[in-house]
């Protein structure tokens, strides 16, 4: 098979999927651990471990909305300059289609707090792939690894 074949089949999706854009971020504390929220009951891919973040909503951009939902769900404060892009995840789930910039982020003030009910866990790169992620992620992990 070659690799424009493989491109094709990839990247056809249904005309009726609609797009969601989600921001994430990978928090890297002094350790050079990253944190994980595990999705709370109630919320779709509930029990999985995911990236802080979530979705962008009209007028914002992706740094203001990783801004707000880590302030909302968190209690932490970061700014625009602390967030370097990093990566991005592209994934058809069965009712709409995923696009995820994906940032890093060393520097911010507070404690992480669990604000939402979620469980967090502060892990190390190479740990990863020990928590079950949503589809979207897995293919984050090799990358992160690289660059934490």
């Amino acid at each position: 098979m070659s690799c424009h074949k493989a491109i094709e089949a990839d990247t056809e999706i249904p005309s009726d999927l609609k797009t969601v854009l989600v921001a994430a971020v990978i928090l890297v504390d002094r350790d050079g651990r990253i944190l994980l929220a595990q999705r709370p009951e109630g919320k779709p891919l509930a029990g999985l471990w995911e990236f802080p973040g979530g979705k962008v909503e009209p007028g914002e951009t992706p740094e203001r909305a990783l801004i707000r939902e880590l302030a909302e769900e968190l209690d932490i404060k970061t700014a625009p300059s602390c967030l370097a892009p990093l990566s991005f995840a592209s994934h058809s789930y069965p009712s709409f289609h995923l696009l995820m910039p994906v940032y890093i982020c060393r520097v911010w003030e507070g404690t992480p707090k669990a604000l939402e009910g979620q469980n967090l866990a502060w892990v190390t790169s190479d740990k990863l792939d020990h928590y079950e992620m949503p589809p979207a992620d897995l293919p984050l992990i090799p990358f992160i690894k690289d660059w934490v």
